[in-house]
């Protein structure tokens, strides 16, 4: 196994996190990933629900077809990371004794690929999809590769969400208009960000996601969250 190890680069992980922070709809969210953790090419998918299965970008073809080879087998490491919500790590795939994913791990193999990394990708309790990193050769990640992919993750998460939501909503039947209905998604959201540990912007991003995937409003959303009928912490 290579044991030169991918990752500790702290521009590359800097100029990374600044392209994904800065991102708009259009720009590339896989090859932040390939510059920051050193690697041959990565993939991004959304996953299952509530917003399909299918690939946002990839660096390759060998990245492109990695990903399309799980989501067209509905197994793989992809699958694993996002179901556990942590980093699935496969650093020699010719070597493993890992029974995992069998129909997978053999057409990895077909494309002589080493190692292949997975990330989750998630927004409080609702779940995105996931990042596929790949390498030629058998490779580890240290352990602050791990956590700057992680973060990088963290970020492409929203984007992705963001871009999903932009794309099927409309302001008339999916974002409340009155001013009422705008002060109590605003409750919602302070109240959903203090369940969840996280931001007010991206528990507005949970809010407008549980609208989606039930097919009701973010204003109903957020009612039944103020009215304490709905928590996200449960």
């Amino acid at each position: 196994m290579d044991t030169s190890l991918p990752g500790d680069d702290r521009a590359a992980f800097s100029e990374a996190l600044a392209r994904l922070s800065a991102a708009r709809k259009g720009d590339d969210l896989c090859g932040p990933f390939v510059g920051a953790a050193q690697v041959s090419g990565a993939s991004i998918s959304t996953l299952g629900r509530p917003l399909g299965s299918e690939t946002v970008c990839a660096s390759n073809r060998t990245a492109a077809r990695i990903d399309e080879i799980q989501i067209d087998l509905g197994e793989g490491p992809c699958w694993d990371a996002l179901s556990d919500r942590r980093p699935v790590l496969e650093t020699d795939l010719a070597r493993t004794t890992s029974t995992n994913w069998p129909s997978a791990r053999e057409a990895f193999r077909l494309l002589d690929v080493g190692a292949i990394y997975s990330f989750p990708l998630y927004v409080g309790e609702l779940s995105v999809g996931a990042v596929d990193l790949y390498n030629d050769r058998p490779r580890d990640l240290t352990a602050r590769a791990v956590a700057d992919v992680t973060t990088l993750a963290e970020i492409a998460s929203r984007r992705i969400l963001q871009r999903a939501l932009d794309d099927v909503e409309h302001t008339e039947d999916g974002l409340p208009d009155g001013p009422h209905s705008r002060r109590e998604m605003h409750q919602a959201s302070g109240m959903v960000a203090a369940q969840l540990g996280i931001g007010v912007e991206d528990a507005l991003l949970v809010l407008r996601g549980r609208a989606y995937s039930t097919s009701r409003t973010v204003a109903q959303v957020a009612e039944e969250v103020v009215a304490r009928r709905l928590r996200f912490d449960l």
